[in-house]
């Protein structure tokens, strides 16, 4: 371990990312102005630090998914740094379909990287994080920010990001139950019609020019869906009524947050409809009788945020709940 490696302490600042954006499956993501940070330094002994909701059931030892992330990264690299000093806070809620896992594997890779002088790109990065992550639109939108649109073969993964409208604005719904991807993967079927398919290539072709152009109004129409939405909907309570009736409530469109459960709706910055399109998504909700949490959110236009501060001049003695402690929601 040399000594740059050892004198160094990185935090980053990791956005969530909501997938899929309805008709997009695992191709498209946008990043969410929802945050992690994680930070991260060579130590004597490895040790982790978690705040935040649900956090406390995560691995404190070597298998946790932080450490194996960075130790794969100094393994490419030729580096060894073996013990590693980690702490996280997250807004993003676990299995809510808003890219927590996304978020970490992203926040890790960026943190090791910067550890060790930056060695990679951030295609690189890309590249390693969609084959740990295994589609790229999560970690695609919380690497590079804003709107991906992006495409993987198994073993390359190609991207193109779009700025963000900056009247778009989104709400979310968070369910109270966790639903975990792999469950949510399980509900879908092995084959789906030529019918199906062609409906959502022109969805989401109209969804990524609307999106491009700036076109909002079309954002309702082109955010329907035949390929995940309705084989999740028994798994979401509700989740059929929303999105069929969210735009009458003045939202531009609305979909399942990636695996889910969380609903997203897309909606102009200046509606008069903010409200009613909240109380119609927590009561069509609670009708099925979920509690939710419901948090307006703006698309975040950039990636990660990388700090940098020197062991020696005493800068890193601070906790990283005290050094963010302006930024955080909680």
């Amino acid at each position: 371990m040399t000594n740059s490696y050892h004198n160094r302490t990185v935090i980053v600042k990791i956005p969530a990312s909501t997938a899929n954006l309805g008709p997009g499956f695992d191709s498209l993501g946008m990043a969410l102005s929802l945050y992690a940070w994680i930070e991260m330094s060579a130590a004597d002994r490895t040790e982790f630090t978690f705040h935040g909701e649900g956090m406390d059931g995560l691995p404190k030892d070597k298998s946790n998914l932080l450490y194996k992330v960075a130790q794969g990264l100094f393994q490419e690299a030729g580096v060894s740094i073996p013990e590693l000093s980690i702490s996280m806070y997250s807004e993003i809620p676990l299995a809510r379909g808003l890219g927590s896992s996304a978020s970490a594997i992203v926040g890790a890779l960026v943190a090791a990287n910067a550890l060790i002088g930056s060695p990679f790109s951030n295609d690189r990065l890309f590249q390693i994080a969609t084959a740990m992550e295994g589609h790229p639109d999560n970690v695609g939108a919380s690497l590079f920010g804003g709107i991906i649109v992006s495409a993987w073969d198994g073993k390359r993964a190609d991207h193109i990001k779009l700025a963000p409208h900056e009247k778009l604005s989104a709400l979310v719904a968070i369910p109270s139950f966790q639903l975990e991807t792999e469950k949510a993967r399980h509900a879908l079927p092995a084959q789906i019609s030529m019918a199906d398919a062609v409906f959502n290539v022109g969805r989401s072709s109209l969804l990524v020019a609307a999106l491009a152009s700036g076109e909002l109004g079309l954002i309702r129409h082109a955010m329907q869906d035949r390929l995940h939405q309705p084989y999740r909907a028994a798994l979401i309570p509700g989740m059929t009524e929303i999105l069929e009736r969210a735009a009458d409530y003045g939202a531009l469109g609305a979909a399942l947050s990636g695996a889910g459960p969380t609903l997203i709706a897309f909606v102009d910055a200046d509606s008069g409809s903010k409200s009613a399109l909240e109380q119609f998504l927590l009561q069509t909700l609670q009708q099925h009788g979920i509690a939710a949490e419901t948090l307006w959110l703006k698309p975040c236009a950039a990636g990660p945020q990388i700090t940098t501060l020197d062991r020696r001049d005493g800068s890193s003695a601070m906790s990283l709940m005290d050094r963010i402690k302006g930024e955080v929601k909680a």
